[in-house]
C-alpha cells in the first residue's frame, strides 16, 4: 500500500511540469499535456520492475523537443528516474549502456540537423548532471541502506550466537555443579551403606532391627547407583577432567599449593566469619580456583593479589593479577581485550557459578594494565534459583570480516558517487575544449588570402582562387559593428588562432562579394 501511495505521489508531481509548460499557452497543445502524463505514469508503473525503461522513455520524448535534452516539462522526471534507477537496480553495466546509448543517438541527432557539436556538448552536460548524478546519489543511498540493513542482521545473529554460548556455558557449569555434588553425596551415601551394613550384622541388635539396617543399606546403594547415572547423563564428554584436589578446601590452600608451584600470590583475611558452607563454598572455592590456575598459565611474571573479607552476612574475594610477561592472567586468551574477543566464556562460567549460590560476580581490566575479579557471596543461599543475566554481545570473526567487506563496499560507492561526475565533468571540459581548437582552425582565413580577395568577385570565383575556410564561425561575435545595410549575406571568419577578435567579414550581394572589412 505504500508503495503504491508512493508511486501516484510521485506520478502527479512529475506531472506538473508537463502541464505548466506543455499547454497551448507555452506553444505546446492539450494533446501533448496528455501523451505526456500517461507516458509519466507508464514510466512510474514500471519503474520497480524496469528501473531504466523510465530513463530511456522520457529521454525519447524530451530530444524531439530540443537536441539539448534538458526540457521544461521532462527536467524532473529525468532527475526522478536517474536516482531512482540507481536506487534500485542491483547491477550498474545496464545503466552504463543506456548512458552511452544515449550521447551517441544526441551526436548522431546532431550531426543530422545541426551544423555544430555545441548542442551535443549540452546535451552531454545535462546527461551528467540531470541522470548521472541522481543515479550515482541513488546508488550510494542504496549502499548505505545495505549496510545499515547487514549491519542490523550481524547485530541480531551475534546476540543469539553469544546467547548460545552463555548458555552452553551455563550448562557446562552446572554440569560441573552436579558432579561435585556427586563426589560429595556420593562419598556421604556411601559411609552410610557401610554404617548400615555394621548394623545389619550387630549381634546386639534384634532381627527386626536388623532387617531395617538392611534395608537402609539397600537403599543408600541404590542411591548412589541411581545419583552416578544421573551424574553421567549430565556430564559432557569435553569436560574438564575433575581436579585432583577437593572442592571444598579452604581459600588458605588453594593460595599454599599456586605459591608452592611458583605463583606469586599474596593473600589478605579480615573479618571473623566462618568459612562458607554448600553452594557458596563451592562457588568461592572456583573462583579462587580459576583465578589462580589462569595467572600460572598466563601470566607467570606477574603478582595475583587475593583479599578476602569475611563479614558477618556475606563474603566478597577479590583477586587482581598484575600485567604479567604474557598478559593479564585472568582474563581467558591473556588480555582483557583477548576476553572480549574469545567471548569470555569462563568468565560466563564463574558467573553462573556465583549467581546461582545468590551472589553477584564483576570483572575488568585495571588501570595499570592487569585484571581485576570481584565477587559477593551470601552466607545462606536463597531458595530459587536466580534469573540469568544477559552477557555481553562480542562480535565473532566472522561477522567482522562481513561487516567491514559492506562498510567498503558503501566507501566505493561514495567515491564513485563523487569521482565519476567529476571525471565526466572534466572530460566533456577536455572534449570542448578540444572542439573548440578544432573549430578555430577549420574557420581560419589566412590573412594573405584575405588581401587577395577584390569587391565584386563570385563567391565561386573566390573559393577557387583562395583557399576559403568551409566552415565560417556561426555568427558575429558580440561587440562587433553592425553589417552594412542591404547585404544578403555575411560571413565570419578568424584572423587569428589564439584570439576571439578581430576577425575577417565578407558580405555578398547576389553572390558577388560586396564588402569585406577586419572588424573589431
Amino acid at each position: 500500500m505504500r508503495e503504491r501511495l508512493f508511486d501516484l505521489g510521485l506520478w502527479l508531481l512529475l506531472c506538473v511540469p508537463v502541464l505548466l509548460r506543455s499547454d497551448p499557452n507555452d506553444g505546446g497543445s492539450w494533446a501533448q499535456v496528455a501523451i505526456g502524463i500517461v507516458v509519466l505514469g507508464g514510466c512510474v508503473a514500471v519503474s520497480r520492475r524496469w528501473p531504466l525503461a523510465p530513463i530511456a522513455v522520457t529521454v525519447a520524448a524530451s530530444l524531439p523537443a530540443t537536441l539539448e535534452l534538458f526540457t521544461p516539462s521532462y527536467s524532473l522526471a529525468l532527475i526522478a528516474f536517474g536516482y531512482l534507477a540507481g536506487r534500485r537496480q542491483e547491477h550498474t553495466r545496464g545503466a552504463l549502456w543506456l548512458f552511452g546509448a544515449v550521447a551517441a543517438v544526441g551526436l548522431l541527432l546532431t550531426r543530422i540537423t545541426a551544423t555544430s557539436l555545441g548542442q551535443w556538448f549540452t546535451l552531454l552536460l545535462a546527461l551528467a548532471l540531470a541522470i548521472v548524478a541522481p543515479w550515482l546519489i541513488g546508488r550510494y543511498v542504496r549502499q548505505y541502506d545495505r549496510l545499515v540493513h547487514s549491519g542490523w542482521e550481524l547485530a541480531d545473529r551475534m546476540e543469539r550466537e553469544q546467547a548460545a554460548v552463555a548458555d552452553r556455558e551455563r550448562l557446562r557449569e552446572r554440569s560441573r555443579i552436579a558432579g561435585d555434588m556427586h563426589d560429595s553425596l556420593g562419598h556421604d551415601l556411601a559411609l552410610i551403606a557401610v554404617r548400615a551394613g555394621a548394623l545389619e550384622v550387630d549381634p546386639a541388635l534384634g532381627p527386626d532391627q536388623q532387617h531395617a539396617a538392611g534395608e537402609l543399606r539397600r537403599a543408600a546403594a541404590d542411591a548412589t547407583a541411581r545419583l552416578r547415572d544421573v551424574i553421567g547423563v549430565l556430564r559432557q564428554p569435553d569436560e574438564d577432567p575433575a581436579p585432583t584436589a577437593p572442592g571444598g578446601e579452604p581459600v588458605e590452600e588453594l593460595v599454599d599449593r599456586a605459591r608452592a608451584s611458583g605463583l606469586a600470590v599474596t593473600l589478605t583475611v579480615t573479618g571473623t566469619g566462618r568459612e562458607l558452607d554448600g553452594m557458596a563454598g563451592w562457588a568461592l572455592h572456583r573462583v579462587v580456583q580459576e583465578a589462580l590456575t589462569n595467572a600460572a598459565k598466563h601470566a607467570s611474571g606477574g603478582g595475583v593479589e587475593v583479599r578476602v573479607d569475611a563479614g558477618a552476612e556475606r563474603v566478597a574475594v577479590d583477586i587482581v593479577s598484575g600485567p604479567g610477561t604474557t598478559g593479564s592472567p585472568l582474563a581467558p586468551g591473556g588480555t582483557a581485550a583477548a576476553s572480549l574477543a574469545s567471548g569470555g566464556t569462563g568468565l560466563v562460567g564463574l558467573d553462573e557459578r556465583v549467581r546461582l549460590a545468590g551472589g553477584v560476580l564483576s570483572h575488568g581490566p585495571t588501570p595499570e594494565g592487569g585484571f581485576a575479579v570481584h565477587a559477593t557471596l551470601p552466607r545462606r543461599t536463597p531458595a530459587g534459583a536466580p534469573t540469568a543475566t544477559p552477557s555481553p554481545t562480542v562480535l565473532s570473526p566472522t561477522s567482522a570480516r562481513e561487516l567491514d567487506r559492506v562498510r567498503r563496499q558503501v566507501r566505493k560507492g561514495l567515491a564513485q558517487a563523487i569521482w565519476i561526475p567529476l571525471a565526466l565533468l572534466a572530460a566533456l571540459g577536455l572534449l570542448m575544449a578540444g572542439f573548440a581548437l578544432w573549430t578555430q582552425h577549420q574557420s581560419y582565413l589566412e590573412p594573405d588570402d584575405y588581401d587577395h580577395m577584390r569587391i565584386g568577385q563570385t563567391l565561386t570565383a573566390i573559393t577557387e582562387a583562395e583557399d576559403l575556410p568551409d566552415h565560417p564561425l556561426d555568427g558575429p561575435p558580440k561587440g562587433v559593428p553592425a553589417e552594412p545595410p542591404g547585404m544578403d549575406e555575411c560571413r565570419y571568419y578568424r584572423s587569428t588562432l589564439l584570439a576571439t577578435v578581430p576577425v575577417y567579414r565578407l558580405c555578398f550581394v547576389d553572390g558577388h562579394l560586396a564588402d569585406k572589412a577586419e572588424v573589431r
